[in-house]
């Protein structure tokens, strides 16, 4: 992920509706959500929703799909979890951390990070 990308997710995840879009798409895991359902959800009308929607797609953030006659959005966990490691690929001062270590960035100073 590049600069550019990780601003454009952060940007859109930076709002207090598409923030919680995103989060019930993450919960919903792959079977996803209709945009109509999210709208209910979080009480947002329809047309502010598919901003919303837009904008994290847009952030390469969701998917979607046709069902019928619905529009199914999804997270997409790939794209999360570039931003999440680009986010903390620096955390320990440049020491890369084991996989399933704690991030101590005070440890990894002192060279106490296995």
């Amino acid at each position: 992920m590049n600069a550019m990308e990780v601003v454009r997710a952060l940007g859109a995840l930076a709002q207090e509706h598409r923030l919680a879009v995103y989060r019930l798409l993450v919960q919903a895991g792959p079977d996803g959500m209709a945009a109509g359902a999210l709208a209910d959800a979080l009480g947002v009308p329809a047309s502010s929703m598919s901003f919303h929607l837009a904008q994290l797609a847009y952030a390469g953030l969701v998917s979607q799909r046709r069902q019928s006659r619905s529009i199914i959005y999804t997270a997409d966990y790939q794209a999360m979890n570039a931003l999440m490691a680009y986010m903390t690929e620096n955390c320990c001062g440049g020491v890369a951390c084991a996989p399933d270590a704690p991030c101590n960035p005070a440890a990894a100073e002192e060279g106490a990070l296995p």
